[in-house]
């Protein structure tokens, strides 16, 4: 049996009784209506539920590709996400991203602290159509799905409660601070730096926020935990549930719809476009990585088109609202073939990033990156003040390129030193014994099958 731990449960506790503290459970005595459009509302109502679909889809895509000792494990890692986030992100978490800005880096926690003024708040000035408690909560399923994302790379030898720390200290230090500088009004990478280029950095969904902070942070894991003892021994085992993956690939397109689409806050043709060029990449980049694998002589794969259709929802996400539909289609293929070769390097070396995170969703999300600083147009979104370098204009690629170092640099740092203070305090790797019997077991006392 584990020995007792009553820490987590006296912090759930000091949060529920803040929540009916008179200051925090008082009832609004006005909700914000004027300006609130119900067709805006109803599509950010479904989009907000269509994103948090999205984790369980991650939980089946990830589950179904570890070894049949780590299934349940691996799953709960993304399913535990929801209730964890969801409870920081009302407390402190939408504060940081979205609250009064500090120097442009970080919100003030205070300013929606335990969502007092969200309910009765006046609506987000970048979403001034849907109520400002709809943006958080649209807000708050990125910050969950994100250090899901990470799991996949520390996948059957991570300490189950060092991850849950781990996730608290990576939303508030590493996805908030991200957030913040990418979406806010006064962030800097929104007003690209300070620097003279006409335009800041351009992120639709979060090609920057979601997908590079959580494959920076991928790699620092994988390093940090070294590697598995099967890895050392080149005896890994096969995935235990390809159909798994399937369903997970399913699920994953589906919600992106909400991921990409949504992120036009309002029922708009822009959301319309966004859901086209989400799903063009993505086929693209499905077929893009399956062709490759022929190329290489490889039979085509079902677990091959999984993950080149997820690389390319990947890749897409910071453009999907800036590029046309046709452009979608090169940059889901251009994706697939740099994350198929990478992750074929990365299977060479002595890195041991179990289910590749870093060279689909870090490399995806950088090649996104870089497409959005290319093609970017005016003609699709007139949020775009400086057109893309294939418009013939420099100004957003060099933007792009800056805040390609800097927030690879600052992922990466900052998650490394979250992954040394959480082991500190929880040793991150479980023993060499529990990563032989499974984490299903050794961590959950559960099984995905009877012996």
């Amino acid at each position: 049996m584990q020995k007792p731990n009553y820490i987590p449960l006296i912090m759930l506790l000091v949060i529920a009784v803040l929540a009916i503290l008179p200051q925090f459970m008082a009832v609004p005595t006005q909700v914000v209506t004027e300006g609130i459009n119900s067709g805006d509302t109803a599509w950010m109502l479904i989009a907000t539920a269509l994103v948090l679909l999205m984790t369980p889809g991650l939980a089946y895509f990830y589950g179904g590709m570890v070894n049949n000792k780590n299934v349940i494990s691996t799953m709960l890692q993304s399913f535990i996400a929801m209730g964890v986030i969801s409870l920081v992100w009302v407390v402190c978490g939408f504060s940081l991203a979205f609250g009064d800005s500090i120097g442009g880096f970080i919100g003030n926690p205070l300013t929606f602290f335990m969502f007092n003024g969200v309910v009765d708040g006046k609506p987000w000035s970048l979403a001034p159509t849907i109520p400002l408690v709809l943006f958080a909560f649209f807000q708050l399923k990125f910050a969950v799905i994100t250090p899901a994302l990470v799991t996949g790379s520390m996948a059957e030898r991570i300490n189950f409660r060092s991850y849950v720390l781990f996730m608290i200290l990576f939303c508030i230090f590493v996805y908030a601070p991200l957030a913040h500088m990418t979406w806010h009004p006064k962030g800097l990478l929104f007003n690209g730096f300070g620097l003279d280029f006409g335009t800041g950095v351009l992120d639709f969904a979060g090609g920057t926020v979601v997908h590079m902070s959580a494959g920076w942070a991928a790699l620092a894991g994988a390093l940090y935990l070294k590697r598995r003892r099967a890895h050392v021994e080149s005896a890994v085992a096969p995935p235990a549930n390809i159909p798994f993956v399937l369903l997970g690939t399913g699920l994953l397109w589906f919600g992106w719809f909400g991921f990409n689409a949504g992120s036009a806050v309002g029922a708009s043709p822009l959301a319309a476009i966004a859901l086209a060029t989400t799903n063009t990449a993505a086929a693209a980049a499905g077929l893009a990585w399956v062709l490759f694998d022929a190329a290489k002589g490889k039979k085509v794969s079902a677990l091959g088109f999984c993950i080149g259709a997820v690389v390319g929802l990947v890749a897409i996400t910071p453009a999907a609202g800036f590029v046309t539909v046709p452009t979608a289609i090169f940059i889901g293929t251009v994706a697939a073939i740099t994350s198929n070769y990478l992750a074929h390097l990365r299977s060479k070396s002595k890195l041991d990033d179990t289910l590749d995170v870093f060279p689909c969703h870090g490399v995806g999300g950088m090649v996104g990156m870089v497409m959005t600083g290319i093609f970017a147009s005016k003609g699709i979104n007139a949020a775009v003040t400086v057109e893309g370098l294939a418009f013939g204009e420099t100004g957003l690629f060099i933007q792009h390129m800056i805040a390609l170092v800097v927030v690879s640099a600052f992922a990466f740092v900052m998650s490394y030193v979250v992954l040394k203070i959480t082991d500190t305090i929880l040793p991150l790797r479980v023993s060499e014994e529990d990563e032989k019997q499974g984490l299903d077991v050794s961590q959950h006392d559960e099984f995905l099958i009877e012996a």
